[in-house]
């Protein structure tokens, strides 16, 4: 018998944010229940989530489900349109768009999700470009688990401060970052994340600096 698939894509974006703002919520709920938190308003901001094979399924789904929920528009981009599978689980995320066919400046933000995708995904130098290319033109760019190590590879981590999945912590430190094993780290446009019980604070920083975005 053939074993059912769960695809993810524009044509089912409201089963794509209604799961992952439930899996948000079941996870964390005292986070988004703080009493002064309002939920912001993304209209007119444009996200990349950057994404291959081996990909993380809430590292993915969490950001994108949040950020559209907001109203910003979510992009799913990748080495070229297609499919790429959830590591963890078996979860198809579509990939719309080839890091070819767009531009970091089409961007307010590019999110880079962990698993094995981002170990994959370096091996590409166009991708390794567009991450660079992002940083160096001031747009926010928020990495979780092993997606630092794009970074790494685009070399734009010196003299940084940032978190990652501790097994890329000699990684980091390698490329000259500071490391620290806190949930979240913030150093001016670049934003990292450690595992998936920090995609809260993770989420809400990007959404935050996107408010702060002109």
């Amino acid at each position: 018998m053939r074993q059912k698939r769960t695809v993810l894509g524009p044509y089912c974006i409201g089963v794509y944010v209604a799961t992952a703002a439930v899996v948000a919520l079941l996870h964390t709920p005292a986070v988004f229940a703080e009493p002064e938190y309002a939920p912001a308003d993304l209209s007119g901001k444009s996200v990349a989530v950057l994404v291959g094979e081996g990909l993380h399924d809430a590292e993915t789904l969490v950001p994108i489900g949040f950020l559209a929920n907001r109203g910003a528009a979510v992009t799913v981009v990748g080495v070229a349109p297609g499919h790429a599978k959830a590591y963890n689980s078996d979860t198809w995320v579509r990939i719309e768009k080839s890091v070819d066919d767009v531009d970091a400046n089409d961007f307010d933000a590019i999110v880079i999700p962990g698993g094995s995708s981002p170990a994959y995904l370096r091996e590409y130098d166009n991708v390794v470009a567009f991450a660079r290319d992002a940083v160096e033109a001031g747009k926010v760019v928020a990495a979780i688990c092993h997606g630092p190590q794009v970074l790494i590879t685009a070399g734009v981590l010196e003299g940084k401060n940032a978190t990652a999945y501790s097994g890329v912590a000699d990684e980091l430190r390698e490329a000259g970052a500071n490391y620290e094993d806190v949930p979240m780290m913030c150093d001016d446009n670049i934003i990292t994340s450690r595992i998936p019980d920090d995609l809260p604070v993770f989420v809400r920083a990007i959404e935050q600096a996107l408010v702060e975005t002109n």
